[in-house]
Formats: C-alpha cells, structure tokens, sequence
C-alpha cells in the first residue's frame, strides 16, 4: 500500500514540471514531509477550461481539457457516498481491481490525475518484538535514484456536499486515490505493494479524460524499472504524523534488511 509520502515542492516548480496550463491552487501547501491520509495535497489533472466543478460535468460538449494543478484530499470519496468519512478507508485503489470496484471504476475511466511525490514510506517487519509481542517494523524512504520526482498515478472523485447551499462555493469536495500494484523484487522484501508510476512520456495519455479504454489504460501503468527506486532505512519519527520536517527523510546508519 501506499499510506505515507513526502511532498515539497512549490507550486511554481510542479507548474514547471508537469506543464501547467492553470494553477486552481487557492493556498499554497507547506512542504509535508509526512503526508498522510486525509491530508490535501498537490494533484495534476486534465479538465475543460470552462467546465464546472460539479460531478456533472463532462456530460456534455466541453472545451479542450486544460493541465491544472489543484489541491485535492486524499482519500476518495465516490459521488454517491452518503457519508464522507468513506474517504478514510480509500486512500488506495489496487490495480488489480479498479475497473471492477464501484467506488473507482468510474473515476478511472475519466477522472485520473497524478500525484507528485518526493518519495514514500513503507515498513518492513524486523525480527524485532515490540513490549506487545508483535514485530518491531521499521520505516524506509523509497524515492527516485536521480533525486527527481515520483508522479504516482492517482483518481480523483468529486463529491456533491448535500447540506451546502446551490451557492456555496464549498459544496463540492475534492478527493483523491493513490493506485498501487505488486511491488517489483528489489522492493518487494520491504513491502509487497508499491504505488503505480507514470512516466513523463506517458502523462498526457493518461490524464487525458477522453481515454477511457481499460485495456489502453492499463498500458500505460507499469511498476518502476529495476533500479529507478532506491530505499533506505529512516527513523520511527515518522510513524507519528505530527511530526513534519526535512529529519524524517535522513537516512539511519544501518544495513537494510537482505532480499528475501
């Protein structure tokens, strides 16, 4: 699973990067080097210049899509959920499944979008014990090797608050899915899910809400080439998600575990 990510950069550099057409960013998010579920967070995605906010949109004729760059919850609500709280519980969406789960299959199809990341976080068990008898886990940063950015690839819902006024400007929220898939064997001793990357050449057929094919859309999803990701061992700092700073990304002086 994908339950812990860093993300620092700026606006003006994500704008940069992901070739944005227009920043809907309202208030810039501080750097978070302990992002965690229900959090917002940066999100690149492909909408129509003049299409509304609303659930609904897309329905009809629209405008060419737009690259915006926006800022979305993490932790997907569907749009016929009742209650939001439902977005606690899905801060991940297996690939394995998305096209048959009714809280994705919908939002795959058109409403896809990447989430920029300095790395993420897994734990791996060690043979340790905790007072309680269970395995001691101890945490890694897994990034890219050439220092660059991850896009993980993501969905995002919106969901339509029924107890807000036609006219308030909040009453539609935001939300978004980390997609993740088997981890590939140089990770997979640490944790045997890891987020699904898109690749730079690969972002414009993704984001692009007018492919909607399951099977031309899974082309484009493939794990990280062996040696893309490197991990190493961080300190249990970020097991808390209170604490937030450039520290939890210092790598431990120990060995990480071997291969398994």
């Amino acid at each position: 699973m994908c339950g812990r990510y860093a993300s620092s950069r700026r606006p003006d550099d994500l704008a940069e990067e992901f070739d944005i057409d227009q920043s809907a960013v309202k208030e810039t998010l501080a750097p978070d080097y302990n992002v965690a579920p229900t959090k917002p967070v940066y999100a690149v995605l492909e909408r129509a210049s003049k299409q509304s906010d609303g659930p609904e949109a897309g329905t009809q004729a629209q405008p060419p899509a737009e690259r915006q760059l926006r800022v979305l919850t993490w932790g997907l609500v569907p749009s016929w959920a009742k209650d939001p709280s439902i977005g606690n519980r899905m801060i991940n969406a297996r690939m394995e499944t998305v096209t048959e789960k009714p809280a994705y299959r919908k939002a795959f199809a058109s409403r896809r979008c990447l989430l920029p990341a300095d790395g993420y976080y897994e734990w791996y068990a060690t043979e340790q014990k905790t007072k309680s008898g269970r395995p001691l886990k101890q945490p890694f940063f897994i990034h890219p090797t050439d220092g660059g950015s991850l896009a993980m690839a993501g969905l995002y819902e919106i969901w339509r608050d029924p107890t807000k006024d036609e006219d308030d400007h909040d009453r539609f929220r935001w939300t978004c899915t980390v997609l993740t898939t088997s981890a590939e064997d140089d990770l997979g001793h640490i944790h045997d899910r890891m987020p699904l990357l898109v690749e730079p050449e690969r972002w414009s057929a993704w984001l692009n809400p007018s492919v909607s094919a399951a099977s031309d859309l899974m082309d484009l999803l493939v794990p990280a080439a062996p040696g893309r990701l490197e991990a190493y061992p961080v300190s249990t700092l970020v097991n808390n998600v209170k604490n937030n700073g450039e520290e939890l990304l210092q790598p431990l002086a120990t060995e990480p575990p071997p291969p398994a």
